[in-house]
């Protein structure tokens, strides 16, 4: 699913919920501009239980930021609540820790978002 304008801005707070599929080896999560400039791609790859982040800039990629470990298993409904300003995004995850991710491209507003791999979008709101 692919949304173009949207408007998320610092200090709002974007909740999602997925539900991914039994058989998910990954999905993806990115906030930004359009497919060429994503501020955050956020990654669950559960092949490898690691959460990838990364930013795409004019259609090149940055330097990925790895985290171990994946708090939520694979099939079921989770939920998301993302923050950010225009140093940081703030990814709280489903089991209520946090992890952050630098906003590389410095917006304080964003319009593009999308989900991808094996999971959908059971629900999302911004407030």
């Amino acid at each position: 699913m692919q949304v173009k304008d949207m408007t998320f801005k610092e200090g709002q707070e974007f909740k999602i919920r997925i539900k991914t599929k039994d058989s998910c080896n990954s999905f993806a999560i990115n906030i930004g501009h359009d497919s060429e400039n994503i501020a955050m791609h956020f990654n669950p790859r559960f092949d490898s239980d690691v959460i990838v982040c990364n930013s795409l800039s004019g259609g090149s990629w940055g330097d990925e930021h790895r985290e171990g470990n994946l708090p939520f298993p694979r099939g079921e409904e989770c939920k998301f609540y993302i923050n950010f300003n225009n140093e940081q995004f703030y990814i709280k995850l489903p089991d209520g820790s946090m992890m952050n991710f630098p906003n590389r491209l410095g917006d304080v507003k964003y319009k593009y978002f999308d989900v991808s791999g094996d999971a959908r979008i059971v629900g999302m709101k911004i407030k």
